[in-house]
This record gives C-alpha cells, sequence and structure tokens, in this order.
C-alpha cells in the first residue's frame, strides 16, 4: 500500500508502469472505484480512451430503487436501497472532493402513472410488490397525478407516488469523479486496454494498444458492456456481460413553458417503457427503447418516433418543446441483470460490471464495496449475493449472451463502460 498521492506510477508510451490497483474502463463505475481506492490510500490507474464517457453520457441518471422494482428482484433491491442511502452524503463527500463540482442531485421523488386499465392493474400489482417489501408508495387516483403534474394526459388512470426516488446528472457526476481521481493522485492512461497480463496464473496489469506496458498487483475490470472482450482473460473467467442498447432524447424546456415537471414521471406505453426526467437547467431527458442488437448504437428514426410517441400520450406538451439531442448507448447486462462485484476465478483480478439498468444508482455501494475488496480482500457481506463465481457453471464466457454478440471477439481492446 502506498500513501495518498504516491508517485510510485509513472509511465512511457513503451515503457512500464507500476501500481497497486489498476482500472480497466473509465466510466462511472470504473472512476469511483478508483476515486475510493485512492482514497484508502491505494496507488490507483485508470485505463480508457475518454475517462468519463461511456453510458454515463446516455444514462438518465434515475435513482429509481422504488419504481424499477421487478420480480424476483428482491436481493438486488436490497443493495439498491442500500446504494440509494448513501447517496446524499456520497453527494457532499464528491463535491468537496471534486472542487466543488454540482452532480444535478435532486430528491424531487417519481411518479409513475397508468394509461389504460392494464397498466392501472399491473401498477397496483407493482404497489402490492412494493408493499410487501417494506417498501413506501402511495397509490394515487387519475386526478390526483394530474394535481401533482397539471402536464399529464387527461386519460391517465391512476399512479404511485414515491418521493424516495430522487434523480442525478449522470454526465455531471461523471466529469466530477474524473476531477475527485485527478486530486486524489490517480493516474490517467487514455487509451486502449488490449489485453490482460497475466504472470504465474495471476492477473499482474494490461497491454495498451500503443505498446505501453502497465504493471500493477490488481487489476479491476470495469469496462461495462465491453467487459467480456478484453484480451488474455481466461474463457472462464470472461464476465458473461453483454452490451443492451438504449436510445435516449434530450429536449428543451423554455422559461415560457416552466414548470413543466417538477418530478420524474414514467410509465409503461404499450407494454414499452418511457420515462421523462426534468432537470433543473431546463432539460428533459426522454427514455429509453431497450434492444437486443449487440454492438449497434445507431440512433434509429424509429426509435425516436417510439419515444417520442409514448411520451406524447403521457404528457401531451411534450412535442412543443425543441429536440435538442438524440443518442444511443450501450447498458452492461448480465445472465439476471445483476452486477458482478469482487474478486474472479483469476487470482488478482476483479470484477465490477454488468450493472445493467443500475449502474448510476449503484455507484455509491460499487465504491465501498471495491474499495475494501481491494484493501482486504473481503468481499462485503451485502455484496456476496453478486460476487462472480454465481456464473461459474452456467455462464463461463459471453457465448452464453443473446446470439446477436455471441459471436464478438474477445480479444477487443477495452476502455470504456
Amino acid at each position: 500500500m502506498h500513501p495518498r498521492g504516491s508517485t510510485r506510477t509513472e509511465s512511457t508510451r513503451t515503457g512500464s508502469a507500476v501500481s497497486d490497483v489498476l482500472v480497466i474502463g473509465g466510466g462511472i463505475i470504473g472512476l469511483v472505484t478508483a476515486w475510493r481506492a485512492a482514497r484508502r490510500g491505494l496507488c490507483t490507474a485508470v485505463v480508457d480512451p475518454e475517462p468519463g464517457g461511456g453510458a454515463a453520457q446516455v444514462a438518465a441518471g434515475m435513482l429509481a430503487a422504488v419504481t424499477e422494482l421487478h420480480y424476483g428482484e428482491e436481493t438486488l433491491l436490497a443493495l439498491n436501497l442500500a446504494s440509494a442511502r448513501r447517496y446524499p452524503d456520497f453527494v457532499a463527500e464528491l463535491r468537496e472532493a471534486s472542487g466543488g463540482l454540482d452532480v444535478g442531485y435532486r430528491a424531487c421523488g417519481t411518479l409513475a402513472v397508468a394509461l389504460d386499465a392494464d397498466d392501472r392493474a399491473h401498477l397496483r400489482e407493482l404497489h402490492a410488490l412494493q408493499s410487501r417489501c417494506g417498501l413506501e408508495s402511495e397509490w394515487l387516483n387519475g386526478r390526483e397525478c394530474r394535481r401533482l403534474e397539471p402536464m399529464l394526459a387527461p386519460g391517465v388512470r391512476g399512479g404511485l407516488r414515491v418521493d424516495g426516488d430522487h434523480q442525478v446528472d449522470p454526465r455531471r457526476l461523471a466529469a466530477a469523479l474524473v476531477a475527485a481521481c485527478e486530486r486524489a493522485g490517480v493516474v490517467f492512461h487514455r487509451g486502449w486496454a488490449e489485453r490482460l497480463t497475466v504472470v504465474r496464473e495471476r492477473a499482474a496489469g494490461a497491454a495498451l494498444q500503443d505498446g505501453t506496458e502497465l504493471a500493477a498487483d490488481q487489476v479491476v475490470l470495469a469496462a461495462g458492456s465491453l467487459s467480456g472482450r478484453l484480451g488474455g482473460v481466461p474463457d472462464d473467467v470472461l464476465p458473461p456481460v453483454r452490451p443492451v442498447k438504449g436510445q435516449v432524447l434530450r429536449l428543451t424546456v423554455p422559461r415560457a413553458y416552466a414548470p413543466f415537471l417538477s418530478r420524474t414521471v414514467r410509465a409503461v406505453v404499450r407494454g414499452s417503457h418511457v420515462y421523462l426526467v426534468p432537470r433543473e437547467n431546463g432539460e428533459l431527458v426522454v427514455g429509453a427503447t431497450s434492444e437486443e442488437l449487440g454492438w449497434d448504437t445507431t440512433v434509429t428514426a424509429g426509435g425516436v418516433y417510439e419515444l417520442l410517441r409514448d411520451a406524447h400520450e403521457l404528457v401531451p406538451g411534450i412535442t412543443e418543446l425543441p429536440l435538442a439531442e438524440t443518442r444511443a448507448g450501450l447498458r452492461p447486462g448480465s445472465p439476471d441483470n445483476a452486477p458482478l462485484l469482487g474478486p474472479s476465478a483469476l487470482p488478482g483480478l476483479h470484477l465490477a460490471t454488468g450493472h445493467y439498468r443500475n449502474g448510476v444508482l449503484l455507484t455509491p455501494v460499487t465504491g465501498d464495496v471495491m474499495a475494501e475488496v481491494l484493501v482486504s480482500g473481503e468481499l462485503p457481506e451485502q455484496a456476496r449475493p453478486f460476487a462472480p463465481d454465481r456464473f461459474s457453471t452456467t455462464a463461463s464466457s459471453p457465448a452464453s449472451a443473446p446470439s446477436s454478440v455471441s459471436s464478438v471477439s474477445s480479444v477487443s481492446p477495452v476502455g470504456v463502460s
């Protein structure tokens, strides 16, 4: 272990670099892991061509542990709730550590609404599940929903008010984490990791695409949907992570329309989930599609149309707003939609990937869990259900993912989440 701010890590284009911890992937998960490791006194480096990029640039930032509860995910719920509880303190600490950067955290609550009888029945079932899990949510009739959010369509049949589901701006969160890492002494290698270095059956660093060799006592693979493509990782250790495409729109709410929405609003329209996330800066995020299309990140006319159509049914006035941006990104999906956290079967290699739709929500707890693993070697009890070895007999490589991604080479360079 080395003191905070240690200069042990050095780098040349063709030389070598040594650190206590090398994090492969500079998205939100990789950054929070690096920051927390550095805060614990570990000399830490990150490999990524564009730290803070990746899925953070597309994600909406909903901290929706309650409204995104799914049947069969009660164990994941516990981890989500633990992370949500940490957010206020995490944001305050990150603001100080980043030099005062704001991450757009809003304790504004969420309203999930139903547009027809089937949706209403589904929400009633979800409300019952939430109640059985001891979660706080309030059933509202259509009139009460519209009283909270006057822009809602007249046909709204009812909804669930969840004051405990908040939001954060992932782009600003990523920027703050980059700044916090830099101030904590984390070294950034802005390039692609091509291959894991394995010495005497132990992970010992990584080789970059430009020829740089980075040595490390421990390696964390946190490359999001690309985590299963790093060369040099034994087949039985490669995480079973696949890309799930999501298209997102960003609109601008002119001052004349403000306040447009006061909280996150979400619904299921014709079987598709749609959400509207209002930012304090006048941005309105509308998302998101869920498409099993491999590595495709094309923004399609159909995807944009479907999002606008469904959002219009929910909030008719949305079609009057300027369309500022369309983006598509890749969520890192796992076989059970839960993250892989902690030591892998290869000594020295740890995983922090597969967060799927909960990456932003799980940022605080992931950072704490991975730092504890890196310092003590022990996986905290709350994270043990998400240890990578739970897939050891059922999924040994990305071949277990849907056929659309099963043919992807596992030796492609890696660097972003």
